[in-house]
């Protein structure tokens, strides 16, 4: 179905610009999470670190794109 996002309660259209920001954060937070994701498959730091770094930053791009999204009722 088309246009999905009009028929969730909060969400909105996204100008251009704010598109291209929430495309710019997914491409870094992709880079960052697979440099981690290197980091642990190559055994050259700490498991446990590393997790919480994964986690603290997944949560940290997900904070980034609702303040880009700003969703409609909530400031």
């Amino acid at each position: 179905m088309e246009n999905q996002h009009r028929l969730i309660t909060g969400y909105r259209e996204l100008s251009a610009g704010e598109i291209a920001q929430m495309n710019r954060a997914k491409d870094i937070e992709q880079n960052l999470v697979g440099w981690i994701d290197e980091l642990a498959a190559e055994k050259v730091a700490d498991p446990r670190w590393l997790a919480i770094a994964k986690t603290d930053l997944q949560k940290g791009f997900m904070a980034l794109g609702r303040a880009i999204a700003r969703p409609i009722g909530y400031k």
